[in-house]
């Protein structure tokens, strides 16, 4: 591999703790950040964490390493990457709405894309990146999969209903011979150069934080218009590259659906018809591969 250009160096190098300190943390209503150098997993250990000290790990409570040794995405896929090439950072929310009741778990499943929304705003602001969702939890660039989202139930604080771990993935300065398929791509390659990881994680978490509150105040309804008169599930379908495109979607068992994504339900369901008409809701839990079924990108 060819050596690093002095830009490209210093992109690689470890994240800025004191911008990424309690300053942050005040500015994005943020419980607490916690930047550590290695970790198996950051949404295993902030579950863990969430378990073992539920007053000191509260809503909107964050964890980040610097390199993660057993990352994993969708069905237990693996995700690692060279040292300081990534970010590595999971969000713990224990949503509540604005009377203080907690927020309806019908509306969890809106985390992941709402999180996808944030990500695809940080790498326009950052790199100048123009992204799409792919459901249900991939941000892409150009078809190419720059970063993975997954989210999952951790235990609630004093009898409160589960709280939701949210951790996300972003390929940041992968050269090309490093990414871990063909099918993936990195934001300094996307951009042509370098990219600040500390500076993509702050714009992320801002503007996470400020769409988390705002889906909170309407107690979870992705229905309900947010700042600006759209409501999340609007801007969601806007930003989803796969609606409108034919798919074949791999449900357990060996059971296949093959139709056009048309849209998507108020609890985040991937709406697929078939060519006889017949409709069906697809949750992100029921699906094992969602695949183009004509040659385009699902």
């Amino acid at each position: 591999m060819d050596q690093d250009t002095p830009a490209e160096a210093e992109a690689r190098g470890p994240l800025d703790r004191e911008r990424l300190g309690a300053e942050l943390a005040d500015r994005a209503g943020l419980s607490r950040i916690e930047v550590v150098d290695e970790i198996d997993s950051t949404n295993t250990e902030l579950s863990r964490l969430a378990a073992a000290e539920p007053d000191s790990w509260g809503d909107l409570a964050v964890l980040v390493a610097e390199k993660q040794t057993s990352g994993h995405g969708r069905l237990h896929r693996p995700w690692a990457s060279p040292a300081g090439s990534s970010l590595a950072v999971s969000i713990l929310l224990r949503p509540h709405n604005a009377s203080g009741r907690p927020l309806p778990t019908l509306g969890y499943s809106w985390f992941s894309p709402l999180a996808a929304l944030a990500l695809r705003e940080a790498l326009a602001q950052v790199a100048g990146i123009e992204s799409a969702l792919k459901w249900p939890n991939d941000v892409v660039v150009d078809g190419l999969k720059i970063s993975g989202i997954l989210a999952h139930l951790a235990p609630g604080a004093h009898g409160e209903p589960p709280a939701v771990v949210l951790g996300t993935g972003v390929n940041v300065s992968l050269s090309e011979d490093e990414l871990p398929v063909p099918t993936a791509t990195s934001a300094s390659l996307a951009a042509g150069r370098p990219v600040d990881r500390t500076e993509l994680l702050v714009r992320y978490l801002e503007d996470f934080s400020r769409r988390y509150r705002a889906f909170c105040a309407v107690d979870g309804n992705a229905d309900a218009p947010l700042e600006g008169g759209r409501s999340l599930l609007s801007r969601v379908q806007d930003a989803t590259i796969t609606l409108g495109r034919r798919v074949r979607v791999e449900l357990p068992g060996g059971r296949r659906l093959e139709g056009r994504a048309t849209g998507l339900d108020r609890h985040g369901a991937l709406q697929v018809v078939e060519d006889g008409g017949e409709r069906h809701a697809v949750s992100a839990g029921d699906v094992v591969h969602l695949r183009p079924a004509d040659g385009g990108y699902a």
